[in-house]
């Protein structure tokens, strides 16, 4: 699944040269400040490394959709001082991404400091992945380095066609990020599990097709299972399903059986007749026993128990999306138990564990074990597209 890609390790003396570094900086914003910069944090490594290297870093990022024009609360000047916070180093603001002025700051800027150039969606050009407009910026640069995977399913300019005018090297955070994908479904050790949680089948059904093929268990939580059980003849009273989709589900279970991949399905769960914290009317029965007035929440602790059980067997895990809705009280009780069990048997060293997506991220966090996994993706879209099999352009461009 993994061609070969470039990393730091193939650059040669680098000092006085100049970097264009590709980062993910979209960070969330409170009162003018970021309130999460694990972003930012997974670049640093790389940041650091090329500056310790005498190199010239020129940093280039989104922040927001200004859809082509310059936005006056877009600009990446907005997130300076959380990049300098991490990194502990001043940066210099460039307040365009081509052209005399990004030249003339090239010029100011010394061996090992760093420039941040503006939005790069403030130009057309971008999202367009027009070559002219990479042609431009790459000729301020001697080298590119992708470092940002979360925008690799995007075939921008910044992302994908950079790589066409320099030598593209894949930077520290993407060269972890690939090599962990590449160990949970290109080349994994098997027995393989995966978790596909979340909300709908109707948003999952290309990982779904993609997973049967690839794993040996395929568990299904969330609001989703709620539509398998129904193509399998359950009734799950009030519980959000999407009736019309049960053949297409009904035909990815007779596919795992072909391919002799198991699903896993609850088969006791945890109800109540209304979503809210703690409700009276909370209860665990068999999924036999869904009444008509009542919607199921979670998957039950037999289930659990089982599901574990199962994780003890495999070598490889990846999981995309929550088990039950686990925002609310009880109903994390399940993806917090499994999370705990993925994470202990990474710990003993018999399981490889990779997890993506907001959602997953936010839940592992929750359940205490984000950082016992193997690997935790941040990101969301490029993370879902690679579980749907499909190429990323960022990744592609990096082994062309």
């Amino acid at each position: 699944m993994m061609a070969s890609f470039r990393t730091l390790d193939d650059l040669g003396d680098i000092a006085g040269k100049v970097a264009l570094v590709r980062v993910d900086l979209n960070l969330p914003m409170k009162d003018g400040s970021a309130t999460d910069v694990t972003r930012v944090e997974a670049v640093k490594p790389t940041i650091l490394e090329l500056t310790e290297k005498g190199t010239k870093v020129l940093l280039l990022a989104h922040y927001g959709r200004p859809k082509g024009q310059r936005h006056s609360t877009m600009s990446t000047s907005f997130v300076q001082g959380d990049v300098e916070d991490v990194l502990g180093k001043e940066i210099m603001f460039i307040p365009e991404v081509m052209g005399p002025v990004v030249e003339q700051s090239i010029g100011i800027l010394g061996n090992g400091d760093i420039g941040l150039l503006d939005n790069v969606r403030f130009w057309p050009g971008e999202e367009a992945n027009d070559p002219e407009f990479a042609k431009g910026i790459a000729a301020h640069g001697d080298f590119y380095v992708n470092d940002a995977f979360s925008a690799a399913h995007r075939a921008h300019a910044s992302t994908e066609g950079l790589a066409h005018h320099l030598p593209a090297y894949a930077g520290r955070a993407m060269e972890a990020e690939l090599k962990a994908l590449d160990a949970a479904l290109g080349n994994p050790e098997t027995p393989v599990a995966a978790v596909v949680g979340g909300a709908k089948v109707s948003t999952k059904l290309d990982v779904l097709e993609n997973l049967v093929g690839r794993v040996q268990h395929l568990i299904i939580g969330g609001g989703m299972a709620n539509t398998f059980l129904a193509a399998r003849g359950v009734d799950v009273g009030k519980s959000l399903c999407e009736h019309d989709l049960t053949a297409t589900a009904n035909k990815i279970m007779d596919t795992a059986d072909h391919v002799g991949c198991t699903v896993h399905l609850p088969y006791d769960v945890v109800v109540a007749k209304e979503f809210a914290e703690n409700p009276a009317s909370l209860r665990t029965c068999n999924v036999h026993e869904v009444g008509p007035d009542e919607m199921i929440l979670d998957v039950g602790p037999q289930a659990v128990e089982a599901l574990g059980d199962v994780l003890k067997t495999c070598r490889t895990l990846v999981w995309n999306g929550p088990l039950g809705a686990f925002e609310t009280e009880p109903f994390d009780a399940a993806t917090v138990a499994l999370a705990r069990t993925a994470a202990a048997l990474t710990q003993d060293g018999s399981l490889t564990s990779v997890a993506g997506g907001g959602d997953t991220v936010a839940a592992l966090a929750h359940a205490g074990v984000k950082d016992d996994f193997t690997f935790v993706s941040t990101a969301g879209g490029a993370f879902l597209e690679w579980m749907e099999g499909k190429d990323l352009p960022g990744v592609a461009a990096l082994t062309a």
